[in-house]
């Protein structure tokens, strides 16, 4: 007896076991380590539809916005070879750096509140990558090859007529695709006008900008007709950090098992609960639409993106067996367990304080935001000189930024009305949206010095106002 419970403990052992080996490899990879290619099933349901709407509405967003301006400036713009960057109409210069320092704070914490609430929500619903691949790609090549089953035969068959036209022609609709996606991403990155020059003046006037459009179309070709959701599930560092923020109250997609075990084929007229079955018929639709291969069945993995696929095909079949939807649902695993719904938990809390904390620091911090920045530094190397006419001269560099779109002719003056400044140049213009630098001297009366130094502020006046003031010290001799 006690040898027949030992080999039925064993048994079950083992079989745990080989149902957890799920989690010592991605889902795209056999045994052997090599690609294990997805082909899931078209959905439908409630929530594809949702997505589409949502997707769509990104996706004209996303082609729309470099050819939408505000006060004469793009909508987005991160012109990273000028250092210049427009947000919402908004020019930001390196010297707002720190606005941009706090923006990715902020960023960084939206991601873990909105991960430790929702999960990887964002990965199934907004991520660039998964609109591209699953209502723009995935659509074409379903349009091209058929949905699943028609995909998989043409992968298993050998070269024909049929086969190659139609790779072909997804080769080619793919490539095109990949080359107005690459065009619209250097939009955000070099500005819609010198992208039209690059489409339009002659190729060898913008060779750096024609190559450049090539390596993007190749990479975004690459990813999509290639890697696919390997993106996902291997090279996107956010599938990884979703295993640190989630927890027990976290809100994922999520199969019930407490009500869908043990599963079991469905048998027309049968009372399952009578029979001690599961509301799970295991007819692996779930598992068909899945666009990671995964199986929702065994838990939460970092390869599920919450796309809502499962959901939708498992209602279709629930309501098909005339069983409750949600089986597969939006649930935490103690919601499952205890049957509860979402509950705001003191780290929730804690970590909504913080971001609406950050969120209004920003914002504080965009409505104090200077128009103008003035960066005034000594010449390197250089010192205090005595002239002929008993003064003491400095020589200063001055770096002036025009944030606004107006021109001024600049002139700088100083507090102390003993004090000289001398520019290098006789015309001091700074245009709108423009940056530039300067040297000017400084003069004033060797009595004006005491212990070898004198704080004075310069002021900059534009267009015969005072548009900035900082200070500076004047060096002289101690004595």
């Amino acid at each position: 007896m006690e040898v027949r419970l030992a080999n039925v403990k064993r048994t079950s052992f083992f079989n745990r076991i080989k149902m957890d080996e799920f989690r010592d490899h991605i889902s795209t990879v056999n045994e052997q380590g090599k690609r294990v290619w997805i082909f899931p099933k078209k959905p439908k349901g409630s929530y594809t539809n949702k997505r589409k709407i949502v997707s769509y509405l990104f996706l004209a967003l996303l082609f729309a916005m470099p050819h939408l301006k505000v006060n004469g400036e793009q909508l987005l713009l991160f012109n990273v070879i000028e250092r210049k960057f427009v947000i919402f109409g908004a020019t930001f210069w390196p010297q707002d750096f720190y606005l941009f320092a706090i923006m990715i704070i902020i960023g960084i914490v939206f991601v873990i509140l909105f991960t430790i609430i929702y999960g990887r929500l964002f990965c199934g619903w907004i991520c660039p990558q998964t609109v591209f691949m699953e209502f723009v790609f995935r659509q074409i090549e379903y349009l091209i090859e058929g949905d699943w089953t028609a995909q998989k035969k043409l992968a298993k068959q050998a070269w024909n007529r049929e086969k190659i036209i139609k790779r072909s022609i997804k080769f080619i609709v793919f490539w095109v695709v990949s080359f107005l996606v690459a065009n619209t991403f250097l939009a955000y990155i070099i500005g819609t006008e010198e992208l039209w020059k690059i489409q339009t003046d002659p190729l060898n006037t913008h060779l750096g900008g024609f190559i450049a459009i090539i390596i993007f179309t190749s990479l975004f070709f690459f990813v999509y007709w290639y890697l696919r959701e390997q993106v996902c599930t291997t090279i996107c560092p956010y599938g990884r950090l979703q295993g640190v923020l989630l927890d027990a109250n976290s809100m994922v997609v999520a199969y019930d098992h407490v009500r869908g075990e043990g599963r079991a084929k469905f048998k027309k007229g049968e009372d399952r609960k009578a029979e001690s079955k599961g509301d799970c018929i295991d007819c692996g639709q779930c598992m068909h639409v899945c666009p990671t291969g995964i199986d929702i069945r065994n838990g939460t993995q970092l390869e599920c993106i919450n796309c809502t696929a499962c959901i939708d095909s498992c209602d279709t079949i629930m309501e098909g067996v005339g069983q409750d939807k949600g089986l597969i649902r939006f649930v935490s695993e103690n919601g499952i367990k205890n049957r509860t719904g979402f509950e705001w938990t003191k780290r929730v809390k804690a970590y909504t304080v913080l971001l609406i904390g950050l969120i209004g620091v920003l914002l504080t911090l965009l409505i104090i935001r200077d128009d103008f920045s003035t960066i005034i530094l000594r010449q390197r190397g250089s010192t205090f000189q005595i002239t002929d006419e008993d003064q003491i001269s400095n020589i200063f560099e001055i770096d002036l930024t025009n944030k606004t779109k107006n021109t001024y002719d600049v002139e700088l003056t100083c507090s102390d009305p003993k004090v000289k400044v001398e520019l290098a140049n006789d015309q001091f213009i700074l245009k709108g949206q423009k940056h530039l630098t300067d040297r000017f001297v400084i003069k004033t009366p060797y009595n004006n010095i005491k212990n070898g130094m004198k704080k004075v502020d310069i002021i900059v006046v534009g267009n015969g106002k005072e548009i900035d003031r900082v200070g500076i010290k004047i060096l002289g001799p101690n004595y």
